[in-house]
Parts: C-alpha cells; sequence; structure tokens
C-alpha cells in the first residue's frame, strides 16, 4: 500500500525508481521565472509563513476562491494567520489539484513537516513552520541555495535599469547565477492604454526621445546591446495567438504616429505593428544568440470588475483558444528564409495545441543547435501529472524527448523549487514506464544520461552558458 507522499512518490516501478536516483541529484537551471532581482538582492528573512507562502501566489488565491473563502482572507486586510488557516481549511479538497502536492513538497522539503495540511493540523504546522522560519535560513538567497540552483533567468522589461543585476553580479559571496531575460511585451502590445506610459519610460532609460518606429527600433536595439552585456540569453514574448501580417515601412510609420497622436489603431494594424516588431527583435536576437520563448494561449484579465479591484496578475486568467498553427508557421519560416531565425521555445497553455507545436518543431530544427526549435514544457495550467506526462508524450511522439529543455517554474516564490523534484518525478515515471512495458530498453547508460540531460544538462548547452 502507498504511503501518503513516500520516497517513492509517482514512482511506480523498479526503472523509475533507478532513474530518479540520478534526476534527484541533478542541480537545478530556472530559466524562466518571475522572481525578483531586487528581492534576492536585499535578501530579506521572512516574517511567518503566510508571507513566504501567500504574498503574490495567485495559483493558492484561484483555488481559494474556488473553494469559497472570502476575498479578504485571500487579498483582503485579514492578517497572515488568518490567510494561512484559511488556505489550510481549503487544502484538502483539493484533491487531484498540483497545489496538494506542491504544499506538501514544500513543507517536506523546506520545513521537514510530513503530516497533511488541513484545518486540524494547521496550529501546529503553523507553529513549527514559524519557529523554523524564526531560526533562520528563509531568506532569498539561502532559500535559492538551498534549493541546488544553479542559474536563474529572471523576467525584464527593456525599460528595467538592470541594478539589481549589477549589485548581484559584484557581490562575489553568491552560490549562483542571476540573469535577465528580455521581456518586450508592452512595447508590443500597441493598441493597449499603457502603451503611451511606458514608451516615455523607455525614452526615459534612454535618453531619446521616440518620435518614429525607426527610432523605437534604434532604442529598442540599444537595450538590447545593453542586456547582452549583462549576460542575457533569452527573451520571453507572451501572445494568445502569434500575429503575422506584413506590411511595409510607410505603413508602419503611418500606424506608429495615429498612435502617438493618441489616435485609435484598428486590430489589423496592431497586428501589422506587431508584426514587424517581432521579425525586428528576432533578427536580433538570432545575431546575439539569445533564445527567443513564445509564450501562447493565454487568455487574460477575464474578469474586469477583480481587474480593476486588483489589477492584472490576481488570478482571473484562463487558457485561450485562438487558432495558432498558420501564422505561427508563416513567422517562423519568414525568419527562417532570410537567415535570422533564433534558438525558439514554443510554448502552448492550451493542451489542444500540444501536436500542433510538436510537428511544428521539425520544420525548422538546424544541425547548428540540437533541438534548435524547442517544445516548452508544460506550464501554468499545465503544470500537472497530466499536463507534464502529455507535454512530454507528445514530444516524444513526434520529435526528439532526449534533447527537451526541460521544465521552468514560471514562479514568483521562493518555494517553488520542488515544483523541479515534481517534473523530475514525472519524468522518470514516464521513462520508467516505457522500460517496464518494453517500449524502450533496459539501457540504464543511456537512460540516466537522458533523464540528466533533461533535468539540467540540455539547457545549459541550449542557452551557451558555462555553469
Amino acid at each position: 500500500m502507498n504511503q501518503f507522499m513516500s520516497g517513492d512518490f509517482l514512482l511506480n516501478n523498479n526503472p523509475s525508481k533507478k532513474l530518479f536516483d540520478s534526476a534527484s541529484k541533478m542541480p537545478i537551471f530556472d530559466w524562466h521565472c518571475h522572481l525578483s532581482p531586487k528581492e534576492i538582492y536585499e535578501n530579506k528573512e521572512p516574517a511567518d509563513l503566510a508571507e513566504l507562502w501567500l504574498g503574490g501566489d495567485h495559483y493558492k488565491w484561484r483555488a481559494m476562491r474556488s473553494f469559497g473563502i472570502p476575498e479578504n482572507l485571500i487579498t483582503g486586510g485579514a492578517t497572515g494567520r488568518e490567510k494561512f488557516f484559511s488556505w489550510a481549511k481549503a487544502m484538502p479538497y483539493l484533491i487531484g489539484n498540483p497545489l496538494y502536492h506542491w504544499t506538501h513538497l514544500e513543507l517536506q522539503r523546506y520545513f521537514d513537516i510530513y503530516e497533511p495540511l488541513s484545518e486540524k493540523t494547521a496550529e501546529e504546522i503553523w507553529e513549527r513552520a514559524n519557529a523554523k522560519i524564526s531560526d533562520g535560513g528563509f531568506s532569498p538567497r539561502e532559500l535559492i541555495s538551498a534549493s541546488n540552483v544553479k542559474c536563474v533567468f529572471t523576467t525584464d522589461d527593456p525599460v528595467d535599469s538592470l541594478e539589481y543585476h549589477k549589485l548581484i553580479a559584484a557581490d562575489k559571496s553568491f552560490k549562483f547565477r542571476v540573469i535577465p531575460a528580455f521581456r518586450p511585451d508592452k512595447a508590443l502590445n500597441v493598441e493597449l492604454p499603457s502603451f503611451l506610459p511606458w514608451l516615455e519610460s523607455l525614452e526615459k532609460i534612454s535618453g531619446e526621445k521616440i518620435e518614429s518606429f525607426a527610432g523605437l527600433r534604434a532604442v529598442l536595439l540599444d537595450r538590447i546591446n545593453f542586456f547582452d552585456s549583462m549576460g542575457c540569453r533569452a527573451s520571453d514574448q507572451a501572445f494568445s495567438y502569434v500575429p503575422f501580417s506584413l506590411s511595409d515601412d510607410i505603413e508602419i510609420e503611418m500606424i506608429f504616429s495615429k498612435v502617438l497622436d493618441r489616435k485609435e489603431i484598428s486590430a489589423a494594424e496592431a497586428d501589422k505593428y506587431r508584426t514587424e516588431l517581432m521579425c525586428f527583435l528576432a533578427g536580433e536576437y538570432c545575431k546575439k544568440g539569445w533564445a527567443m520563448e513564445l509564450h501562447m494561449g493565454a487568455m487574460r484579465n477575464n474578469n474586469a470588475a477583480m481587474l480593476k479591484k486588483l489589477g492584472p496578475d490576481t488570478g482571473f486568467d484562463s487558457i485561450g483558444d485562438d487558432p495558432i498553427a498558420f501564422s505561427l508557421s508563416r513567422f517562423l519560416d519568414h525568419m527562417n528564409s532570410r537567415g535570422k531565425l533564433p534558438k525558439t521555445v514554443l510554448f502552448t497553455l492550451n493542451p489542444r495545441d500540444n501536436y500542433v507545436l510538436g510537428s511544428m518543431l521539425g520544420n525548422f530544427q538546424s544541425s547548428e543547435t540540437a533541438s534548435k526549435i524547442q517544445f516548452g514544457s508544460g506550464w501554468w495550467f499545465n503544470d500537472n501529472i497530466d499536463g507534464m506526462r502529455e507535454q512530454m508524450k507528445a514530444l516524444g511522439n513526434l520529435g526528439c524527448l532526449g534533447k527537451f529543455i526541460g521544465m521552468v517554474t514560471d514562479s514568483r516564490s521562493f518555494l517553488s523549487y520542488p515544483r523541479h523534484e515534481y517534473f523530475r518525478r514525472i519524468l522518470c515515471g514516464l521513462l520508467g514506464d516505457m522500460v517496464e512495458e518494453g517500449l524502450y530498453p533496459a539501457d540504464y547508460d543511456t537512460l540516466t544520461k537522458i533523464v540528466e540531460d533533461i533535468s539540467y544538462n540540455n539547457a545549459v548547452s541550449y542557452f551557451g552558458l558555462n555553469l
């Protein structure tokens, strides 16, 4: 009989257990997350478990709302203790939710607490966890180091000064690297009210007045060069779909002038602008040897009332179903035909599109980089047992699973690193099942190399780092 989340959790046969013994020893390279470099540098100890665990975690907030907890006990003015006890009350009912597993992995790995969290155990767990926090060892740097993390890619806007990256790089006491990743979403979302205020911030950081699309490109190129000087190896762009509608310089300048004049532009004009800017950016990424991440399929800010009350990234996003195949293919082909297609990681939030992306990879691979076009791991609503297995099964069926660059946390929490263990258990479970079913030989030399590479080595090589 299986014990709850024992050492063999998700490992149902001897091949899986043998492989996980190797995977579990590998370091972590978290190449896409939303951790704050400021918080990493300032390295403040948390006040209690609620601050460490519940602040900013919209995954938990969403689950608590589904349980029926009042908003005051989620994002409102209730005390941290009250919020924690509300989370504990909901916990037993999240059966099947990855949050249930993540919560208990975090309690086990960081607090040596193996009792399931519930309303009955909340008081004891609150006291025991806070006692450990009071003893120290829970600052951002200590948590990252204790989790065997060798490198973190943060997510940074082109207007970011990267001042904390500079401070971190100059501090020789750091045992891991913190590297910026270029996230130009605000430059691409030209139709949003936030675009012009963002453009003013770009002018301020660059010291340049931007009066044309050509001027915008020149300033963004300067920012790319700056990020590159700070060690940047990746960019990230988020789309519900990848736009592809070619235009010419004259029309793009006209569209940009309308935006500067605060005139409304059409959806078609916005797509032409985004296409032109993405083609420019992708070409520059290619020159730098950066990887280009494309996150597709999120439908954001669905609840207008809660957006007004709490702002974005508070738990009101979901999976979109815009078609992606044709425009994505045309964009990749356009860049490839011009010798300007960078290394590219394709993520889909809609598992419907697993086979769309899994088959797209093979159209644009190149011997210059092993699996130059990657299928990004199960992400956000898919970073669960079914989502991760289905993503890897699709990649295995259609591509080269052994060259997969593995998981990302996509997290804002310094306690999120047991998710890498979760992923590695799922990976080893999948491969172990293949061995048990006679689908792959019990060649442990090769299998061990595959799981170690997917866990860490492939990503290090892909992003061109020396860790």
